[in-house]
């Protein structure tokens, strides 16, 4: 039987010997890996400019980049002996050794580039060495010929046409004109990014699309990010020499439906890697709704002995020797600025070792919703959390003074310069407090504003395990499905770390006995609701451990005054003083601006004052 089952399997797959590839199909495999598309040439182009000490380069492409590509840089040039070996496989002047590899600071390495392409398009080099007379030109397809002299200034001109001509299958798989386009235009733009000190231009279809100059490296990021972030974001420049993160991370106000304004280099590579892909969106996730996406653009610079480069031929995956490390940076770095004042005056203390620095005239938070109306820059929410102020009392928010002077005399009286937020003036249809400040007036959400704080508090009592408990003289009862019930029991420990104390009474009842003291008024059985709903959806301890903040987040948005909720004035300036005490404090937990300003300049200009 088994006799007969090998004949048939031989006679569906006859065996072919064991042979060596033709050097053209090894070319061409490799070239699969490559050049995935036009932009992918771009990009090695690009790559070999740079390493070639340019600081001009030019990109022409025709026709989406199928037609033609060309890459132009002043750099220091290929000595003609040299541009034959230039288009052989794995031949390259950036590494001899084991050792260089395994700390190479080049973008290119492997020296295979230049013969992918050529085994897939039509590729020629024209390159002159600053001693040189005149440049030298050499086609791929008659590279045993050799070179011949050529016009050219120094520096080097890469073309490549006709891309898979000779591969027509290939150019099936390629998108329209204007996608190919799009795609090698941010190749140019991941690359510039990295490259300040670089100018690039470039032209499509014999149009100029694109003009970077040389720049400092933030210019050179709100160039790339776009016009709607110049007023909304973070700089960070944090770490040391040979640790270091730097880059604009921009406002959650401004975050975006999709993940397409997100650039990490790692010592001047533009690199897709999840674990600082998940570091940062852990550090957005208090302050940015689960369906938006953050923008950045951060630069990792490391000792190349720390990030191995060569994980994959088109090189934008990387392995780092301690993970958790780069983790802590990336995240803590991110963090920080976000929970930093946004109008840069009083910023939240920065992590030992890292350099924070608010942009200039920045925007709200909200800066997304709040373009039409033309809105300013917020000014600070600064400082550590005060643990010490107490909501437990009738009203909701501590009266200070001179915060508490009635009827907003402080800000009349001109102190309002040493309150960010100024001094409640009115309450605006139960949900709104109306504020002046030293130059307008500030509009504040006071039900997003006080989840903020209540969440703030609710994450230090957390992380002191100390969560001020409040029993109930009354245990609340709901009714709940079985699920939730055994919830109850199983994740008693977890609730109990919460601030909230269970029972279960039937099986379908369960008892509330205990809430967080910061909670307040809550009301005990829609709280319990929630926070069981949350620990059903999750599942494991471990799921509902690393999603305790989340959790923490639907027990303050119970905890937080009411919309509709009268606040005397002292109540309101109460608020106000919390707020510039609390960390993050310029959006709710959903990512939400908190509040908004006016200035002085932009009410004349609505009432037309001084026209």
């Amino acid at each position: 039987m088994l006799d007969s089952q090998s004949a048939d399997a031989t006679a569906l797959h006859p065996r072919r010997p064991i042979c060596e590839l033709p050097d053209g199909l090894v070319s061409q495999i490799a070239a699969g890996e490559v050049v995935e598309r036009p932009a992918s040439v771009v990009k090695e182009l690009l790559e070999n400019a740079l390493d070639a000490g340019a600081s001009r380069i030019e990109l022409r492409i025709d026709e989406g980049g199928v037609r033609r590509i060309v890459v132009t840089d002043d750099g220091g040039g290929i000595p003609p002996e040299e541009l034959v070996l230039a288009l052989r496989r794995h031949a390259t002047s950036k590494i001899t050794s084991l050792d260089e590899l395994e700390q190479v600071a080049t973008l290119g390495f492997r020296g295979e580039a230049l013969a992918a392409i050529a085994s897939v398009a039509l590729l020629a080099i024209t390159s002159r060495i600053g001693a040189a007379e005149h440049a030298s030109r050499i086609e791929a397809h008659d590279a045993a010929s050799g070179p011949v002299p050529a016009s050219g200034a120094p520096g080097t001109s890469v073309e490549v046409r006709d891309l898979y001509g000779n591969t027509p299958a290939r150019r099936k798989f390629l998108k329209s004109t204007g996608t190919e386009t799009a795609h090698c235009m941010e190749a140019l733009r991941r690359v510039a990014l990295a490259h300040s000190e670089v100018a690039f231009a470039a032209f499509v279809d014999g149009r100029r699309t694109e003009q970077l100059p040389a720049c400092d490296w933030v210019a050179r990021a709100l160039a790339v990010l776009g016009a709607e972030f110049a007023d909304a974001h973070h700089v960070i420049d944090a770490g040391s020499a040979t640790l270091g993160l730097r880059g604009l991370i921009g406002l959650p106000g401004a975050s975006r439906a999709r993940a397409d304004r997100q650039f990490f280099h790692v010592n001047g590579r533009f690199v897709r890697d999840r674990l600082l892909a998940h570091a940062v969106r852990q550090a957005y996730a208090d302050v940015l709704h689960g369906d938006r996406h953050p923008a950045y653009a951060l630069a990792l610079v490391l000792d190349p002995r720390l990030v191995d480069v060569n994980v994959h031929p088109a090189k934008t995956e990387v392995r780092f020797r301690d993970p958790q490390a780069i983790h802590r940076l990336v995240f803590h770095a991110v963090r920080d600025a976000l929970r930093a004042s946004a109008g840069g005056l009083g910023p939240a203390p920065a992590r030992p070792g890292a350099a924070l620095t608010g942009s200039a005239g920045t925007t709200p938070p909200g800066r997304g919703y709040q373009a039409g109306l033309g809105l300013s820059e917020p000014r600070a929410s600064y400082g550590a959390i005060s643990a010490a102020l107490s909501f437990q009392r009738p009203g909701p928010f501590a009266a200070d003074a001179p915060e508490a002077m009635e009827g907003g005399a402080a800000a009349e009286s001109g102190s309002a310069d040493a309150a960010p937020l100024g001094y409640a003036l009115a309450q605006l249809h139960g949900a709104y407090i109306l504020s002046q400040c030293a130059d307008g007036l500030i509009v504040v959400d006071m039900h997003a504003a006080h989840e903020r704080i209540v969440y703030e508090r609710l994450k230090a009592q957390h992380a002191a395990r100390a969560i001020a408990v409040q029993p109930l003289l009354i245990a609340a009862t709901l009714r709940a499905d079985p699920l939730a019930v055994a919830c109850v029991e199983e994740h008693a420990a977890t609730l109990v770390e919460l601030g909230i104390e269970c029972s279960v009474l039937s099986p379908t009842t369960v008892a509330v006995r205990s809430v967080p003291a910061a909670l307040g008024n809550a009301d005990p059985v829609a709280l319990g609701r929630d926070v069981l709903a949350e620990l059903v959806a999750h599942g494991t301890t471990r799921t509902i451990e690393e999603r305790c903040h989340a959790l923490l987040a639907t027990m303050a948005c119970h905890g937080a005054v009411r919309a509709r909720r009268r606040l005397e004035i002292d109540e309101m300036n109460a608020l106000l003083r919390e707020m510039e005490r609390t960390p993050g404090a310029d959006q709710c937990n959903h990512g939400r601006p908190t509040w908004v300003r006016l200035t002085m300049g932009q009410l004349d200009q609505w009432f037309l004052r001084g026209q």
